[in-house]
């Protein structure tokens, strides 16, 4: 059995884990530059270890961040005894800090840190994760579809990079926060649609990555460093997890639009996404701001039959303008169907078909099948929803599959 003053150990170590472990890595990391960041990290984990070990229900301190940033301290300079000038002044210097570790906004300015130019989008969403969102190597493996060994390697090459280049986890010139602001939010936006459609596992929504992603892009409107595009995207991100609830079934089976129970949809929630969205359209149109648009028009229809699938339709357009791209493009043929113009949306995706790796795509296949056994087309409809089945292995959408090609006379 369980010993529940125990529990509120752990619980209380968990959640200074999870709101400073980045802060604390990154404060040590840029008062101590000589100790590598391998170590800094053994240091925060081995401070976290001394008060799961240390504290009791009783003897909590009143301020456990402090107390996890005091000892990170100390251990930090013991490791540079041998070098006594530089640690007193670096030890008076951090002093100066806040006694939770670090300044407030030390959050917002690794996220900038971790949009380097010279880092892959996957490195950058998974030190994101871990350096700002405070995550486990397991959480991490399990959020991106990733071994924890496979995590654990990126990890680690990641920081060589950061010992020999010095790269990362240290504030970038202010002239660059502008110029890697689009960085950040394709950060943001690859975790969140990690979590909205996660490319492995049974979950049909990783909810805690989606609300990470919310966080970081609030965090960016919080302290005033954002823009317009900030905020569509923000917007975009609420709308979209506004309907959570609502895109799986009583048995937890995967629910199309048409489909979903929108009395389930969190109203007060797209009401804040409205009022983001509208702060948004001050600035110059973006991708963010047409999916946003799009999103509020689904959010706000009253019916999946009312919706204004010829809007939908005009702003898939202005995005493949602006940005050609199949996967947009796939989106505008499946606007168009539902907007009447069956012949030109078939036309568009069997154009698509012709494209190797888009001939394999679950989704281009799924949408096609659908559409004719809604046309009436059953032939064409059981082909290709039979190669959209053998392109996924995610059970949730074998299921789905497998409910449509039932309708198949």
């Amino acid at each position: 059995m369980n010993d529940p003053r125990g529990h509120i150990v752990r619980d209380r170590v968990d959640d200074v884990y999870k709101s400073h472990y980045g802060k604390l890595v990154a404060t040590l990391f840029s008062h101590y530059p000589d100790i590598p960041l391998e170590t800094i990290e053994d240091i925060v984990q081995d401070s976290f270890a001394a008060a799961m070990t240390g504290w009791t229900a009783d003897t909590l301190p009143a301020n456990p961040a402090g107390w996890v940033f005091t000892v990170c301290r100390n251990k930090a300079i013991n490791k540079l005894k041998g070098e006594k000038n530089r640690w007193l002044q670096l030890d008076e210097e951090m002093d100066k800090e806040e006694n939770e570790g670090g300044n407030a906004d030390l959050p917002v300015k690794l996220l900038f840190a971790c949009a380097h130019p010279d880092l892959s989008p996957k490195i950058q969403v998974v030190i994101t994760l871990k350096y700002v969102a405070n995550l486990r190597v397991d959480a991490i493996a399990g959020a991106l579809g990733m071994t924890a060994d496979a995590v654990e390697k990126m990890l680690f090459r990641v920081r060589k990079k950061i010992r020999e280049e010095g790269i990362l986890l240290t504030d970038p010139d202010p002239s660059l926060g502008a110029s890697r602001l689009p960085t950040v939010h394709k950060i943001i936006y690859l975790i969140f649609n990690e979590g909205y459609k996660p490319s492995s596992g049974d979950e049909a929504v990783n909810e805690d990555l989606c609300e990470e992603a919310l966080l970081l892009a609030k965090e960016l409107i919080d302290h005033r460093l954002g823009d317009t595009d900030t905020a569509a995207l923000y917007a975009l991100m609420l709308f979209n997890a506004a309907r959570f609830r609502s895109r799986t079934g009583a048995s937890g089976e995967l629910l199309d639009l048409d489909q979903q129970d929108r009395s389930l949809w969190d109203q007060p929630m797209i009401a804040l996404a409205c009022d983001f969205f509208r702060d948004a359209r001050e600035g110059a149109m973006s991708p963010y701001h047409y999916e946003a648009a799009i999103a509020w028009l689904h959010c706000t229809a009253p019916s999946f039959a009312a919706t204004d699938w010829a809007t939908i339709g005009d702003l898939y357009l202005r995005m493949l303008r602006m940005n050609p791209n199949p996967f947009v493009e796939l989106n505008y043929a499946i606007a168009l169907y539902f907007a009447g113009k069956k012949s030109k949306a078939f036309e568009l995706m069997n154009g698509l078909l012709r494209q190797s790796f888009l001939s394999q795509y679950f989704l281009l296949n799924a949408a096609l099948g659908k559409c004719y056994l809604l046309d009436g087309d059953y032939d064409r409809a059981k082909t290709f929803l039979t190669r959209a089945l053998e392109q996924t292995g995610n059970p949730r959408e074998i299921a789905f599959i497998r409910s449509l090609m039932e309708k198949i006379p």
